[in-house]
């Protein structure tokens, strides 16, 4: 007889186990369908301004070319190039590179907000140089990092279209500007190109 009834008792305590599993998985997984969600609207909201990106870039490269040759500058090297797999787009203006790309978008990213709930969104990085360059002969572990260092913008791209994106610049302290979908791509192009070619490049010098 004891065996029957800790037999019955061990099936209860098997019972209560599984529910407990079940319910508390059900929450985990319903926590990541909801990030899973965002994540793929975010990532469509991306592809999306990226798109612009080089649509704009295009345009601006044409302004360019007009300005610098109507004062006689040769504009030869005022161009851009796009990836096969529209993942990086590097423009190139006179003496200045600047890359964009939206590799490293490959699972569901927040943004931190402090105290209010951590934006899941996609991020495209702006850098000063040549995106090839600058991950040539760098490990594919260590190529994030390595674009980070020259980083000089990021555009953050929500889920919600309704939602502002949000730029943030190195140089301000990572100052955020919040912007919406429609100017996103023209204005992060824009605030990228005047903070790399608005500035100067200093000689180096070896100081004593």
């Amino acid at each position: 007889m004891d065996n029957h009834f800790n037999s019955f008792d061990n099936l209860e305590t098997s019972i209560r186990k599984s529910s407990v599993i079940q319910e508390r998985i059900n929450l985990v997984s319903t926590h990541m369908y909801k990030q899973f969600l965002e994540y793929q609207r975010s990532t469509m909201n991306s592809a999306e301004v990226f798109l612009k990106i080089a649509d704009n870039m295009r345009s601006t490269v044409e302004y360019l070319k007009q300005s610098f040759g109507a004062r006689g500058v040769a504009t030869d090297n005022i161009y851009f190039e796009a990836d096969n797999d529209n993942s990086v787009l590097v423009l190139h203006i006179l003496w200045h590179t600047i890359s964009f790309t939206t590799k490293w978008n490959n699972q569901p990213q927040a943004l931190y907000r402090g105290v209010e709930v951590p934006m899941i969104s996609n991020r495209i990085i702006a850098m000063k140089g040549n995106f090839y360059e600058i991950i040539k002969d760098v490990k594919e572990e260590d190529q994030l990092r390595t674009v980070l260092e020259q980083e000089v913008a990021s555009l953050f791209i929500p889920a919600e279209r309704g939602q502002n994106c949000i730029i943030k610049i190195n140089h301000l302290g990572n100052k955020e500007f919040y912007i919406n979908h429609m100017d996103a791509p023209r204005e992060f192009l824009l605030k990228v190109i005047e903070t790399i070619c608005g500035g100067g490049i200093y000689h180096e010098e070896l100081r004593q």
